[in-house]
């Protein structure tokens, strides 16, 4: 799923807005719920040198969601997902979008971050 597609599914499906709050980084865009204000995903694009030894600069987009830390391990064993980017490692992870990872698990594990932080 792209970054496009991800952002429409989140709007239409969760009711959430993206915000765009930094001037310096416009594309990195997070979703609220709407009765507490807490971010339940952030989408981004970061350099892949931020996530693993690639040495590059290029950047790649990503989304950050929160999961039940006992899953944490695991899910970060799939092609694609890595240690949550600029979020607490023990609950959040990063999955890099258009990789091979699955459409339908990475629905499942945005309405797991959405119920995790009602």
């Amino acid at each position: 799923m792209n970054r496009k597609e991800l952002i429409e599914y989140i709007q239409q499906n969760y009711n959430a807005a993206s915000e765009y709050l930094w001037a310096k980084y416009p594309n990195y865009a997070i979703f609220r719920h709407k009765s507490n204000s807490k971010w339940f995903a952030t989408i981004m694009d970061v350099p892949e040198n931020k996530l693993f030894d690639s040495g590059s600069i290029n950047k790649i987009d990503i989304i950050n969601l929160k999961v039940r830390p006992n899953l944490v391990g695991s899910l970060r064993l799939k092609k694609g997902v890595y240690p949550a980017y600029h979020m607490n490692k023990e609950y959040w992870i990063s999955i890099q979008l258009n990789s091979e990872f699955d459409d339908s698990e990475l629905k499942s594990l945005i309405f797991e971050s959405y119920e995790l932080t009602q």
